[in-house]
């Protein structure tokens, strides 16, 4: 039996320029492993508790706490484990070493999510060494899943709200080519939809408008969000693709909720005189105006975090035709999940690993969401790293979706791209997913118009 030799933790930085944790695990029978943890911009006040540093040194954002907590307490109490049995791992780390617990279950506010989630990660990339076997086989063993599916990509390709420095108040603006018949073809369909919209931007506002925001999606100084659809629906046309590529949106409605329960749309206009604050109905209309004009299949975080009742109410009216994705409602928390799935709130998770803060715990979610019959999209952060573990959970898983931004960047690329050539794309998470597809062969399964159910529930 192979175990874990050390386990050694440094600061290294995100694709924002933030300070974030890397974890090496070593084992006894030579293997080496390495992982890494991403970051939110806009995150849910929800989430599993990170552990920054505060103080002045990289404005707060430093992470040697956290790097601390994995060198002296976490990575000693875990040589001699075998890294094969990761829910005992995940489970000794949170529940004892950690052991803080909130309203919505395990915090990790004593070790931080970012320490804990890193060394997560790591032990399932040495797990999968050790027992000779790929990453997102590995994964799917764990998860109990026997069928893995190479996952929808949804190219975040015009970036608003958080991401961005223009007025644009909703998030995301995305592309999903459910109509090809392979993962490669989707990256063709994809790149090909990204750069005529680039053309389209750059004809009608410019050059300048053609600069790119956190998740390499362009970021034109545009205010209007029928505008940024409009924009997509263009491109698409423009491309060839209409029919075979569609939207999905993130609104991150979060980031725009009022004290007074309003949602301003003008949120990020500094004199803002709250002309354009809206209800939650209001809203909620607007997008059904959405659904009726432009060809969205996906709506995420369509609502603030708290606001459940129009999570229902959308979920009810448009819900048996459209994703409705909790992102910040559910940020990958079981508990969350559960009250979301009995109070028929969404339906469809966004999974990203460092909100929860463990891998196991991300697994659960997973599977209850698909029980529910639910959708699953595996996401990024907009603070990435180069590590592609999100491309082989989301295979392993069969999520049957992922975003990881546009189809540049070199860390956003990085999940794509994994199956060409490692020497022909040295940096780049779709290299990662082609890489995948060409190693399954006839084997590989591209979920396409299946996006929201690729599998019978595991």
């Amino acid at each position: 039996m192979s175990t874990i030799l050390s386990v050694k933790a440094r600061q290294i930085f995100d694709s924002r320029g933030n300070p974030t944790v890397e974890v090496d695990v070593h084992t006894s029978t030579g293997v080496k492993v390495t992982a890494s943890i991403p970051s939110g911009a806009s995150t849910g006040i929800y989430e599993a508790v990170e552990l920054r540093d505060g103080g002045s040194d990289y404005l707060g954002k430093g992470v040697s706490k956290a790097v601390g907590t994995v060198n002296s307490i976490i990575g000693p109490a875990l040589i001699g484990k075998d890294p094969t049995q990761q829910t005992a791992i995940d489970n000794f780390m949170v529940h004892q070493l950690d052991g803080t617990q909130n309203e919505w279950g395990w915090c990790k506010q004593k070790l931080g999510a970012n320490a804990i989630g890193a060394v997560s990660l790591a032990v399932c990339k040495a797990g999968a060494a050790v027992s000779g076997i790929p990453l997102y086989k590995h994964i799917a063993n764990l998860a109990g899943n026997p069928k893995v599916v190479l996952p929808v990509p949804a190219f975040n390709v015009i970036n608003g709200g958080s991401h961005a420095g223009n007025k644009l108040a909703m998030q995301e603006f995305m592309i999903l080519p459910i109509g090809a018949s392979s993962f490669k073809e989707a990256m063709k369909m994809g790149v090909e939809v990204y750069h005529t919209l680039k053309s389209v931007i750059k004809k009608k506002y410019g050059q300048d408008a053609t600069n790119v925001g956190d998740e390499g999606g362009f970021a034109p100084n545009i205010q209007e969000n029928r505008e940024g659809l409009e924009l997509l629906k263009t491109a698409i046309d423009k491309a060839g693709y209409t029919g075979k590529v569609v939207i999905g949106m993130d609104v991150a409605a979060s980031e725009f909720y009022t004290s007074d329960k309003t949602y301003d749309l003008n949120f990020k206009e500094d004199n803002n005189d709250g002309s354009q604050k809206i209800s939650g109905d209001a809203l909620k209309d607007l997008y059904k105006s959405f659904l009726a004009e432009y060809p969205i299949v996906s709506i995420e975080d369509p609502f603030d975090e708290d606001d459940w009742e129009h999570y229902a109410k959308i979920t009810r009216e448009v819900g048996e035709k459209y994703q409705i994705v909790g992102d910040d409602l559910l940020v990958t928390n079981p508990k969350r999940v559960e009250k979301a799935i009995k109070e028929k709130s969404c339906n469809a998770l966004l999974l990203k690993v460092n909100q929860i803060g463990s891998v196991t715990e991300s697994i659960e979610a997973v599977k209850m969401a698909k029980r529910a019959g639910w959708g699953v999209m595996a996401s990024h952060r907009s603070g990435e790293t180069e590590d592609t573990f999100l491309a082989d959970l989301s295979v392993g898983l069969s999520t049957g979706q992922i975003k990881t931004g546009a189809p540049c960047r070199s860390e956003r690329l990085a999940k794509y791209n994994q199956s060409i050539n490692h020497q022909t794309y040295p940096h780049v998470m779709f290299v990662k997913l082609l890489r995948i597809e060409e190693e399954l062969g006839a084997e590989a399964v591209y979920a396409g118009v299946n996006f929201r159910k690729p599998v019978t529930p595991y």
